[in-house]
């Protein structure tokens, strides 16, 4: 019997994800954290705001991986460019969304990706003709670890800004903070 209220109690400490504020140039981002890892970067109001997340929500701004993120922006918005790989970031989606992902941490600062390159890169990854530039959009779009995983890199075929969750502000904002 205490056996298994212990191996609840310790259950649901590992479904917690712990979240904390950050006040950024842009605007409030919320952070989000399971397990010790980076799972959530959210512009307050952005679109899918908090989308793959199901569980409890607890404030605890002490987790470790939440201060790192904090140093990370922090460094990020002097106009640093610390390398997204100090972070243990554990997005939630589907293999598809991962794949794109993946690709988008592959984006130097200062470049930019189209969508067809993302699906012509996936393409030849898995070996087939074609991938669907669209699809790769939506993963682009539920990305959610935004800014480390950068999705703002990606611009439409002719170079233009395209949609960001963040809002196209936030997108060319921080395109212009990764050139200086």
């Amino acid at each position: 019997m205490v056996a298994s209220v212990v191996e609840a109690a310790a259950e649901a400490v590992s479904n917690m994800i712990y979240t904390s504020a950050y006040s950024s140039p842009l605007g409030n981002i919320l952070l989000a954290s399971k397990n010790d890892e980076l799972i959530g970067l959210w512009f307050e109001g952005q679109k899918y705001y908090l989308n793959s997340i199901n569980e409890e929500l607890q404030e605890k701004d002490d987790e470790e991986i939440l201060k790192k993120t904090k140093n990370w922006l922090d460094r990020y918005f002097k106009g640093k460019k610390p390398n997204p790989n100090e972070l243990k970031c554990k997005p939630i989606g589907s293999d598809f969304q991962k794949q794109v992902w993946k690709i988008l941490c592959e984006i130097p600062y200062g470049q930019t990706i189209t969508y067809k390159e993302i699906a012509a890169k996936l393409a030849k990854e898995k070996n087939v003709k074609s991938m669907s530039a669209q699809a790769v959009g939506g993963a682009v779009a539920h990305n959610p670890i935004s800014i480390i995983i950068p999705c703002h890199r990606v611009v439409g075929s002719n170079g233009n800004l395209t949609g960001y969750a963040g809002g196209l502000d936030k997108k060319e904002y921080l395109l212009k903070l990764e050139q200086s």
